[in-house]
């Protein structure tokens, strides 16, 4: 039920010898041992498309393709890219009001992530509340969602979850402090695992998402094993997906697959990337202690920077 992540943020465990960092690296053993996961090994993958063939899991596909083979990728792979589900003028007006919650947000009020660049600048990286835009809004019954939504494993439902349920991600080069650049994780990854999974996550992508501008990385077929933590660019992985995507594109992946938004690798861009996320999870399903989103542990200073793990193990 719990997670290494959410008890070190929340305050609930005590590290009483070594580094509270090495409960992190034991994660994905623990999560073997309470959840019957084996281990990733990425060598011993043999992952296939629909006609048998090896899978290439950079592949994109449309709401026109097969809904079979888009459901086989999504079972096998954990995720799943398509392209051109919205419209130019569609994404002007979710944009529009991207940009409104962005001069909105303020630091501490507890709907908005912040952290800080290399000149020591107060950014904006996360607001939780854009459910409160009638456009981004729309977006959690948006019949084209709901078709992709529903080539999950089994039924699920639009969620509320962290804020109110629509979410808007902004991306920003050189962050040296807040979670801007998030590392690989599970989106259960601060706990409730074996009440919520499956959960589906969708992004809407209202700008370019490209390696200069910020994008999604994933680990195909993690969403069937365990995989600890780790730094989004470390390196030495092998068989990662980066998702390359133009607005209007949208993916989506089960919370339990390994993903990370690694720093954008051009610090001279116009703009970065600008995302909205909407969650589907299965009827009922909620926080196994009543709270209202695992999320909210990450919101434990007054001027809303949420903090790097390590700095808050450094406390425990």
């Amino acid at each position: 039920l719990e997670a290494p992540a959410g008890l070190l943020y929340a305050g609930r465990v005590r590290c009483v010898r070594g580094h509270a960092m090495q409960l992190m690296a034991w994660e994905a053993g623990l999560r073997a041992l309470y959840n019957g996961r084996p281990f990733y090994e990425a060598d011993r993958l043999d992952l296939r498309d629909s006609r048998g063939t090896p899978l290439d899991v950079e592949r994109s596909f449309t709401l026109e393709d097969d809904r079979e083979e888009l459901r086989h990728f999504l079972d096998v792979a954990g995720y799943l890219f398509v392209r051109g589900v919205f419209g130019a003028g569609e994404v002007a007006l979710f944009r529009d009001e991207a940009d409104a919650l962005r001069s909105e947000a303020r630091k501490g009020d507890r709907l908005s992530w912040w952290g800080k660049n290399a000149a020591g600048e107060e950014v904006l990286c996360r607001v939780t509340r854009a459910d409160q835009k009638p456009k981004l809004a729309s977006l959690a019954s948006d019949p084209r969602l709901r078709v992709l939504a529903d080539l999950a494993s089994q039924p699920l439902v639009s969620k509320r979850g962290e804020g109110g349920g629509v979410r808007v991600i902004y991306k920003h080069p050189q962050m040296v402090e807040g979670l801007g650049d998030l590392p690989w994780h599970r989106d259960c990854g601060m706990g409730g695992h074996a009440v919520l999974c499956p959960v589906l996550i969708a992004s809407i992508y209202l700008s370019a998402a490209t390696p200069e501008t910020g994008t999604l990385a994933m680990l195909p077929a993690s969403h069937r094993a365990s995989f600890g933590t780790r730094p989004a660019n470390q390196p030495g992985m092998s068989g990662i997906a980066t998702l390359r995507a133009q607005s209007g594109d949208v993916s989506i992946h089960y919370g339990d697959t390994m993903h990370a938004a690694p720093p954008p690798t051009d610090v001279s861009c116009d703009g970065y990337r600008i995302s909205a996320i909407v969650g589907f999870a299965r009827p009922g399903a909620a926080h196994h202690r009543g709270e209202k989103s695992y999320n909210d542990v990450l919101h434990g200073r007054e001027d809303g920077q949420v903090e790097h793990l390590t700095r808050v193990a450094e406390r425990a």
